[in-house]
């Protein structure tokens, strides 16, 4: 199974919208994907499922987590890291079962000019320590307001290119 993970919990972000549109890349090229989005995860997460505890409505998503041998997680710029949520989320996942020896691919998305670089570092050091295989080719979008269309398709070249050329190694990877 391969699962995209949308990397905030915040409702309508163009992280949800890079992470549908990787979702139905994808899938013109003949990879089904899951889509799990971290505005799903529940409310009580902090109280509920951290420190060994697991709430049914959790134990859902770490199912998924467990059967999924392929992430691309889209990865936005918060204070030029990535969300503290999506740590938090790493934190509640049941260690080594959820990622260890399994690959990833890195998507970094910001409103600023880098693309979330250091967030896509920072976690890179997060997924190192988890034995998390991650594909070379990390994908840092900025700007990204100005990177989707009213469709929700990237429509800018060069960001076409390299997110083209991004999944067509996490195909094979």
């Amino acid at each position: 199974m391969v699962t995209i993970v949308s990397g905030t919990n915040r409702q309508g972000s163009n992280t949800l919208k890079v992470a549908k549109y990787y979702q139905k890349t994808l899938a013109t090229k003949g990879l089904e994907t899951n889509l799990f989005t971290l505005a799903d995860l529940p409310d009580t997460l902090i109280s509920t499922d951290l420190y060994g505890g697991r709430s049914e409505q959790f134990q859902t998503i770490q199912d998924q987590i467990t059967n999924t041998s392929k992430f691309l997680f889209i990865i936005p710029e918060y204070n030029g890291s990535f969300p503290g949520v999506l740590k938090t989320f790493i934190d509640a996942c049941d260690f080594q079962e959820s990622f260890y020896d399994k690959k990833a691919a890195l998507v970094g998305v910001s409103s600023g000019k880098y693309g979330n670089i250091r967030g896509i570092d920072h976690f890179g050091g997060v997924c190192s320590y988890l034995h998390l295989n991650v594909l070379p080719l990390r994908l840092h979008i900025p700007y990204i307001k100005s990177e989707l269309n009213e469709e929700g398709n990237f429509f800018i070249e060069d960001t076409l290119k390299f997110s083209n050329e991004q999944m067509n190694k996490f195909i094979l990877f």
